[in-house]
């Protein structure tokens, strides 16, 4: 194994550049050149037909919808249009594909020439746009074997499902200048992406399920140069925490490899999510390699002016306006604003708060015990099994006085472990607080007995050392006890 370079120390020699390419499968309801549906899941092989599958005598057609999604994100992306463009065959010999090419687009791509800026830690970077170009997504082959990889497999299975789903591929100019925030660029690049697409309504964005995914491409510059150097490709990372620390471990592992006067290899890498690493895959092809020609069997695309400025109608708000319109809504302070943005949040508390409860009370819960919790986990926010709809429910319960924070947080555990909607945990872990003055009147004599000095002083006339009783009062009855009331009861029978 490599050993690394330390990050810091790297960045004093080497400058890195990045170049990334985001997937986007599109949530049409068939597939990019057929009538089998676009579903994720399904049992093998059953979405399929002569189309997707390249039979001998089928002819795809291709999907209007797709070409409206296409566009749509083009201009969200502040792409031109293109006037005219045509889908090419891609040619290749992997078993993912039965036809032994993609329908993809070479160049005559639909989309060129845009942009996004994007804030990182206080730091606006613009990333330009090669390009945005439709194609279909390819089968999903699964290498049986100790590995988990091609080599050394004992044989594949392969799910034609996926075949011919349309996507949207993403591709940046070279990104330079980010220096030490260069994965956190990325990180930002992709979440910018996953929020815009979803955005849009063209695709849900769930990197889990691999219908949002990057292909990392980074390089080291000796410091000041302004030559590109040889740069790898980690294929298919599929989370936004994923992409940091992949970036990252490729800076440190180059970074090594040139101090040591070696050579870094073009190829395509694969990144392991238990060990931060990336393992080499497979030498990168150059686009000869593929061979690439018009598609014979589909028209050219020209979509009309009139159509791209009536889609152009169609657009949501673009984020940074979106974000700067929520924080005056919720008054926040930009401090408190950015830590929604900088943890990931914004998505969840925008929907909690649509669920019913304040923005002060979505972003505690989201941005304090929640992200403590992903990060214990080593998850993203969104990945935690708890909705925003329920984080609105455990606040709720709050608000209605049947818990406290304190008992809301083991509600928060007990629907992240699966035991239900956040008032069936109440139920089960007997969680609710107890307001019966009774129960309360009972722990309440036991704790003035048990602190005769602290209630001296409450007679006195010092109210304030009431905080201590109604604290041993709280332990007593594991926090449950309806702290006001608590507070009620000592002062009624001490003053």
């Amino acid at each position: 194994m490599t050993e690394l370079v330390d990050y810091d120390e790297l960045l004093t020699r080497y400058d890195p550049a990045l170049g990334l390419e985001v997937h986007v499968e599109l949530n049409t309801a068939t597939k990019m050149f057929c009538g089998c549906p676009n579903v994720f899941g399904g049992d093998p092989n059953t979405h399929v037909c002569p189309v997707c599958l390249g039979l001998p005598g089928s002819l795809p057609v291709i999907n209007g919808k797709a070409v409206e999604s296409a566009i749509r994100i083009g201009l969200a992306l502040n792409c031109e249009i293109a006037q005219w463009c045509r889908m090419a065959r891609k040619n290749y010999f992997y078993p993912d594909m039965t036809k032994n090419f993609q329908t993809s687009q070479y160049d005559e791509p639909i989309a060129y020439d845009g942009f996004v800026e994007l804030e990182v830690d206080g730091e606006t970077f613009r990333v330009e746009i090669e390009r945005a170009h439709m194609e279909e997504d390819a089968g999903k082959a699964t290498h049986v074997g100790t590995s988990g990889r091609i080599h050394g497999a004992d044989y594949s299975l392969i799910d034609y499902n996926r075949a011919g789903v349309p996507l949207i591929e993403i591709v940046t100019r070279p990104i330079l200048g980010a220096g030490a925030k260069a994965p956190a660029v990325a990180k930002a690049y992709v979440a910018h992406l996953r929020e815009l697409v979803k955005s849009l309504g063209v695709s849900d964005a769930r990197m889990e399920q691999g219908s949002l995914r990057c292909d990392a491409n980074i390089s080291l510059m000796p410091a000041g140069s302004d030559v590109l150097g040889t740069r790898t490709e980690t294929k298919n990372v599929n989370s936004l925490r994923s992409v940091e620390r992949a970036i990252r471990y490729e800076m440190t592992r180059q970074a090594a490899i040139l101090d040591g006067g070696g050579r870094v290899i073009q190829e395509t890498r694969h990144f392991d999510e238990s060990t931060g690493t990336t393992g080499s895959g497979r030498s990168k092809e150059q686009a000869e390699d593929y061979r690439y020609f018009a598609e014979p069997d589909l028209m050219p695309i020209a979509p009309s002016a009139e159509w791209v400025e009536a889609l152009r109608e169609t657009l949501p708000e673009p984020p940074a306006e979106h974000r700067r319109r929520l924080q005056g809504e919720w008054g926040f302070s930009d401090i408190d604003f950015h830590s929604i943005v900088a943890s990931g949040a914004l998505a969840l508390v925008e929907e909690t708060v649509a669920a019913g409860t304040t923005p002060a009370a979505a972003r505690k819960w989201w941005v304090t015990e929640l992200a403590r919790r992903a990060n214990q986990d080593g998850l993203e926010l969104d990945e935690l099994a708890i909705t925003p709809a329920q984080v609105a429910a455990v606040q709720g319960l709050v608000d209605d006085g049947q818990v406290n924070d304190k008992l809301a947080r083991q509600v928060i555990e007990g629907v992240l472990a699966g035991e239900g909607e956040p008032a069936d945990v109440v139920k089960s872990r007997g969680l609710a607080v107890v307001s019966d003055e009774g129960a309360l009147s009972s722990a309440v004599d036991e704790v003035i007995a048990a602190n005769p000095d602290v209630a001296d002083k409450i007679r006195a006339g010092k109210v304030a050392a009431a905080g201590a009783l109604i604290g041993q009062v709280m332990k007593a009855m594991r926090g449950q006890a309806d702290a006001g009331k608590v507070r009620e009861l000592i002062l009624a029978k001490l003053t």
